[in-house]
C-alpha cells in the first residue's frame, strides 16, 4: 500500500532517513530533525513531498520516497526529483521500492512533468540492478558537483 506521508509520519521518516544514511555510510551526517521535516512536507510552503509504503496487514510503515519538483529549461516543464527511496531489509523483495517508483511516474504523467530523476552511489549495485529493471538509465556523461558547508560559506563571501 503506497499513500501520501501524513504529518503523523514524520517521526517514521526520520527513522528511516537515519536507517538510509547508515546504509550509505554516512549517519553521522544525517542531522535532518522532525521538526525541519515537518515545515519542509507540511508548512506553509511545502518543498518536499512524501509517500509511505505500508504492510498491507498492519499497515505498518516500511518504506519511504521523499520528492521535490525541479525543472527542465529544454523542455520547459517541471519533472520530479527523487530525494530518498527506503524500504527496510526485512520488507525488501515485496515489491513496496516498485510501487513508490510506479507512484511517483503516475504523479509525472497526470501533471505532464518530463520525467522522475535521482542519484545512487555507485558502489550500491542492489539499487543499481534493480532501477536497471525497471527501465530507468544511468546518466553516465554527467557528473554531480555540490558546494556546501564551509566551500558554500566562502564562495557566498567572495
Amino acid at each position: 500500500m503506497i499513500r501520501p506521508a501524513t504529518p503523523a509520519d514524520v517521526p517514521a521518516i526520520v527513522t528511516f532517513i537515519k536507517e538510509l544514511a547508515d546504509y550509505e555510510r554516512e549517519l553521522d551526517k544525517a542531522i535532518a530533525t522532525e521538526a525541519q521535516l515537518h515545515t519542509a512536507l507540511f508548512g506553509p510552503s511545502p518543498a518536499l513531498y512524501g509517500h509511505m509504503a505500508c504492510d498491507g496487514e498492519t499497515g505498518e510503515p516500511v518504506g519511504f520516497a521523499l520528492w521535490f519538483l525541479n525543472f527542465s529549461t529544454w523542455r520547459g516543464v517541471h519533472g520530479i526529483y527523487l530525494e530518498d527511496l527506503y524500504v527496510r531489509p526485512t520488507a525488501r523483495g515485496h515489491g513496496y521500492g516498485k510501487a513508490l517508483l510506479k507512484q511517483l511516474a503516475q504523479i509525472a504523467v497526470e501533471r505532464g512533468y518530463w520525467g522522475v530523476a535521482w542519484s545512487v552511489l555507485d558502489w550500491n549495485t542492489p539499487s543499481i540492478d534493480f532501477y536497471k529493471s525497471l527501465g530507468a538509465q544511468a546518466q553516465d556523461d554527467w557528473t554531480t558537483y555540490r558546494v556546501m558547508d564551509d566551500s558554500m560559506r566562502a564562495l557566498a563571501s567572495s
